[in-house]
């Protein structure tokens, strides 16, 4: 259960008192969340992360998929951004999510679409762009519109692949999925916009590990001076998960 639970008109902040109840309430809201609502056409689109809570999430979601006898067979697949290497490396964000959650849920491969295709980054997501506009509707400026986009959040606050000081091309950008240099390794991956972002119709953001507080501070802060804070500020409500126990006080 939430040890603490704050709302303002653009952020409802949960924090848990650790990694595994933070996990445990993130597959329950990605659960709670895609049972409760249709989707927006005949079947949701869900986009995953990566990073080092995402076993721990996705063992979760299995757990309580199977105790609850959920039903996958209407939900595809997509990445919020990948690491541009071959599924079976370790950084693999599709590798992660195949061993944790797709295989153990016997999901059906139709339904995942990863976004590594091994010819080159701007090809693979020009692909990844085409194949995500082939499966959801589009709002008004053109952007895709996902059901639920499930995001981390790095050190540096960075989201997705989207990292601090990127160059005014990758943050406005009208692409869906953009190929980028990031500054950790693996240097290349590809990654969803802003925009893209910023249309989803829920975004849950999973924010644990150490040395992470100070950059989850910042983000919500009026400052937006990193890549969650450009996002909170460019969404309606975002909501985010925590085990950092914190005040917000800045944000309406």
């Amino acid at each position: 259960m939430s040890t603490h639970t704050q709302q303002t008109d653009r952020i409802g902040l949960h924090t848990y008192p650790g990694p595994d109840a933070l996990a445990d309430a993130a597959a329950s809201h990605m659960i709670n969340h895609l049972t409760a609502s249709p989707p927006t056409r005949e079947r949701w689109c869900v986009a995953l992360s990566g990073g080092r809570i995402a076993p721990l999430l996705f063992e979760s979601v299995v757990a309580k998929s199977k105790s609850r006898a959920v039903s996958w067979e209407k939900t595809e697949f997509f990445f919020a951004d990948e690491r541009w290497v071959p599924w079976d490396d370790n950084e693999s964000n599709y590798g992660v999510a195949r061993r944790h959650l797709f295989d153990p849920l016997q999901i059906n491969p139709k339904s995942v679409h990863p976004v590594y295709l091994g010819r080159s980054p701007e090809f693979d997501a020009a692909q990844a762009q085409a194949d995500l506009l082939r499966r959801t509707p589009v709002n008004v400026n053109g952007d895709p519109i996902l059901d639920l986009v499930i995001l981390g959040m790095g050190e540096d606050g960075h989201i997705a692949s989207l990292f601090p000081n990127a160059s005014e091309d990758v943050v406005r950008s009208r692409a869906v999925y953009l190929p980028v240099k990031s500054p950790k390794p693996p240097p290349q991956r590809i990654t969803l916009t802003y925009s893209v972002l910023a249309a989803a119709l829920h975004v849950l953001v999973v924010v644990s590990g150490p040395g992470k507080e100070p950059a989850l501070r910042d983000s919500l802060s009026t400052h937006h001076s990193t890549p969650l804070g450009r996002l909170i500020a460019l969404r309606q409500h975002t909501v985010l998960l925590t085990d950092f126990r914190f005040e917000v006080k800045t944000w309406h």
